[in-house]
């Protein structure tokens, strides 16, 4: 069974990003505060955390700010031109270890993108005065079937 996490985490400034090493991929539902220069997605553990906007190389796969999905520096998808994210909208993310896909206020926008390899984490960065709230369980929209909270890794001796 597959993660998901809403993105609901305290993050606002300026070229500010977290990492969480996860077992399954949840759903990530963001909720944005004020808008600037954000991102939401997955990253290997070889991210530059201090090159923003991320998915300018193979380590990412990203939804930026604008409605694009970067990888590899290539737009992969990109949401509806009628389905930016606003102010006060809900984005959430879910990844099943091929396929991150995206939803909009609990919708899904239809938008998968893939490509990215290896163990990967959910990253999360704001910059340009961004402001948002991302939360990991207690989502704000019910997950997609098949996806749940993040389960942290566990090593089992």
């Amino acid at each position: 069974m597959a993660a998901m996490f809403t993105c609901c985490l305290g993050c606002c400034g300026d070229a500010g990003s977290g990492h969480i090493p996860l077992k399954e991929m949840p759903t990530v539902q963001l909720d944005t505060h004020h808008m600037g220069v954000w991102g939401i997605g997955v990253a290997t553990q070889k991210v530059n955390l201090n090159q923003v906007p991320l998915g300018r190389d193979i380590n990412s796969l990203v939804l930026r700010h604008d409605g694009s999905v970067y990888h590899n520096n290539e737009e992969k998808n990109r949401l509806p031109a009628n389905s930016i994210p606003q102010e006060g909208d809900i984005v959430g993310v879910t990844y099943d270890h091929v396929e991150l896909n995206l939803y909009l206020n609990g919708k899904n926008m239809q938008c998968p993108s893939s490509g990215i390899r290896g163990t990967v984490y959910p990253v999360i960065y704001v910059d340009d005065s961004a402001i948002l709230d991302c939360q990991f369980s207690d989502f704000y929209h019910t997950p997609p079937q098949g996806f749940e909270k993040i389960l942290f890794e566990q090593q089992i001796f």
